[in-house]
C-alpha cells in the first residue's frame, strides 16, 4: 500500500511543480546549485525499467517493488527539476505505475506483464509528446539483454529481432 501511495504522490508533485511550467528543458531555479541532466535521470529510469521487468519476470516481488519505487522517484525527480515537462505527462504516468504496483502486491505475473506494457507505452508517449519520439523503450527480451531500448529509427525494421 505504501508503494501505491508513493505513486499517487508522484502525480501530485508533478502537478504542483509543473503549474509554473517553462517551455525549455533547463533546470528550475531552485535546482541550479546542482541538478543531474535530464538524460542522466532518464538513463537511470531506463535501467530501473529493465530491472523492474526482470525482477517481476522472475517473481522477485520484493525487488520488483524496490525497482518500482526507484523508477517512480526518477520520474518525480525529472518532473521537479525540469518544469518544462508538461504536467499531463507526469500525471498520466500515475495509472500505469499504480497498475504495476497492484500487480506486484498481488504477486500476479500475468497482470504484471500487462501493466508493464502499459507503463512502457506511457514512457514512449511522453517521449513523443516532448519531441523525443526517437527514444523508444521496450520490454526487454531474453535475446537482447540488457537492451530495452530500440535504436533503429521508427518505421525501420529492427534487424536484431
Amino acid at each position: 500500500m505504501k508503494l501505491r501511495n508513493w505513486c499517487a504522490a508522484l502525480a501530485l508533485s508533478g502537478a504542483v511543480t509543473s503549474a509554473v511550467a517553462q517551455s525549455d528543458f533547463s533546470p528550475s531555479p531552485t535546482a541550479r546549485k546542482y541538478a543531474p541532466r535530464l538524460v542522466e535521470i532518464m538513463s537511470a529510469a531506463q535501467l530501473q525499467h529493465l530491472k523492474l521487468w526482470l525482477a517481476g519476470k522472475d517473481k522477485n516481488w520484493d525487488l520488483a517493488a524496490y525497482e518500482l519505487r526507484q523508477l517512480t522517484d526518477s520520474i518525480a525527480e525529472a518532473a521537479v527539476l525540469y518544469p518544462g515537462i508538461p504536467v499531463d505527462n507526469v500525471t498520466t504516468m500515475m495509472a500505469p505505475l499504480l497498475s504495476v504496483s497492484d500487480a506486484i502486491a498481488a504477486k500476479d505475473s500475468r497482470k504484471f506483464a500487462g501493466s508493464m506494457k502499459g507503463l512502457t507505452d506511457g514512457c514512449n508517449a511522453c517521449h513523443s509528446s516532448m519531441e523525443r519520439g526517437f527514444v523508444v523503450v521496450r520490454l526487454p527480451t531474453d535475446r537482447f539483454l540488457p537492451a530495452n531500448q530500440l535504436f533503429a529509427p521508427q518505421g525501420k525494421a529492427d534487424v536484431r529481432r
